[in-house]
């Protein structure tokens, strides 16, 4: 059986390529089926971009709404003194060193920005 599990790993706090990769790509796979499960991780300075621009806000929301899994690195977050901003927004914020691991360790999909 085909692994159809994919981890969009985001770090830049490039906002056109937040809206128009991140963004664009990991609704519009969940949408149209090309992968089963979609996960978008914020890591590092995406983070900051996410907590303060109502655009990409608005994105993830529909994102999440779609159905794909919205979680973020808590230590890049409380670093950046972020994370209560990021659990008002729905994401799930975890120390995600492990899980990243897991997940690559597993074989399934990777695309990082």
């Amino acid at each position: 059986m085909e692994d159809k599990r994919l981890l969009i790993l985001w770090t830049t706090d490039n906002r056109q390529t937040a809206e128009y990769m991140v963004c664009m790509y990991g609704l519009n796979a969940k949408l149209q089926g090309w992968w089963d499960e979609v996960v978008l991780l914020t890591w590092g300075s995406s983070n900051q971009l996410v907590a303060t621009d109502t655009l990409i806000q608005s994105r993830l929301a529909e994102m999440k709404d779609a159905g794909v899994r919205l979680i973020a690195c808590r230590k890049c977050a409380e670093e950046l003194g972020l994370v209560a901003d990021l659990e008002e927004l729905g994401i799930e914020v975890f120390y995600a060193g492990e899980f990243l691991t897991q997940w690559l360790q597993s074989g399934s999909r990777v695309l990082s920005v």
